[in-house]
């Protein structure tokens, strides 16, 4: 049996609150895998399992996306094989680890070109993308679309795959710095949300009207001001909570702002549907295999540094995705 360092949290609480262990990695039984990984990514959601924010049963392991190599597979498991280069963004807790055995469902085999640190940046980043663009709401060439926090690992993903598809994306970032990256990666305006009203700036830029959809992932300090930059029978996508948890939503506003239409989504919903996390794996690396989508890999930190890529990413210090090299 081979051994593991793997990361757990006993408490919730900040960065602190992470520890690590030695301990054993049981052999796969049916439908399971066994992956050496060789970089792991960090994700927002990451912090939310760790303050309780999206409370999970204890002790925990921590993490979940990855990429690696397939070392042994249990009975039954037939898409993946001894061997292969793989990556996952979903499945249970437990990627900040040198290597696990977990359901082997969630497996992707990565397609030739595809580096280990870049796939452990996108799988889970890129996977929300896809659904946020192909699989929430109608969105068409020519639609304009804000998307706040457009600097970060989702946000510069998002503004390649928009200018991929042709579609006008508004980036809001919190700096002039970063809003030049959103620019530099496709989208088509960007307003700095720190000097900017960005209510003001939307209905300049569509002539009055507001913008068909809004791609929410910050929560509480946004939600309100997404609303009023919606226009009428506009799409309200609240997908994050980099902030903080948005308050109880007043349905009645909904009506007032014009028949607006509000929804929560998440990756597991859609990929759980027949054959959903294989299509949405395809079109992400096809976009990859063109050059239309690549992952910036800005801080790469050793595994063990866990705990400051989290106290980096909730301080907003960070653009692109952060790996952790086991």
């Amino acid at each position: 049996m081979t051994r593991a360092l793997r990361a757990l949290f006993r408490r919730t609480g900040g960065p602190e609150v992470i520890e690590w262990e030695e301990a054993d990695v049981p052999p796969p039984g049916p439908g399971e895998a066994t992956v050496r990984h060789e970089a792991v990514g960090v994700n927002f959601i990451d912090t939310y399992h760790r303050t309780g924010l999206y409370p999970v049963p204890l002790p925990s392991g921590i993490g979940s996306e990855a990429a690696g190599v397939v070392e042994a597979v249990g009975e039954g498991v037939g898409h993946v094989r001894v061997g292969d280069r793989v990556a996952y963004g979903m499945g249970p807790l437990g990627a900040y680890a040198t290597r696990r055995t977990m359901p082997a469902t969630p497996l992707c085999p990565l397609p030739e070109g595809v580096g280990a640190e870049e796939a452990a940046a996108v799988m889970l980043k890129g996977l929300t993308v896809q659904y946020l663009f192909r699989r929430t709401t109608p969105i068409a060439r020519g639609d304009a679309v804000l998307f706040h926090a457009a600097a970060g690992g989702v946000g510069l993903i998002a503004c390649q795959w928009a200018r991929s598809e042709g579609i006008r994306l508004i980036a809001t970032a919190g700096s002039d710095a970063k809003c030049a990256l959103a620019l530099e990666n496709g989208a088509a305006e960007a307003i700095n949300s720190r000097e900017r009203d960005v209510v003001a700036e939307v209905r300049r830029l569509t002539g009055g009207r507001g913008v068909p959809v809004v791609m929410d992932g910050v929560g509480r300090d946004t939600f309100e001001a997404s609303l009023d930059c919606l226009a009428p029978l506009g799409m309200m996508i609240s997908f994050g909570n980099a902030s903080g948890p948005v308050p109880p939503v007043d349905v009645l506003g909904l009506m007032r702002r014009g028949s607006l239409k509000l929804t929560r989504p998440t990756l597991a919903t859609h990929a759980a549907e027949p054959g959903g996390l294989a299509a949405m794996a395809g079109e992400l690396f096809g976009k990859m295999r063109r050059g239309e989508v690549r992952a910036r890999v800005e801080r790469r930190l050793p595994l063990r540094e866990a705990a400051e890529a989290h106290r980096a990413l909730q301080a907003r210090e960070t653009v692109g995705s952060t790996v952790l090299i086991p």
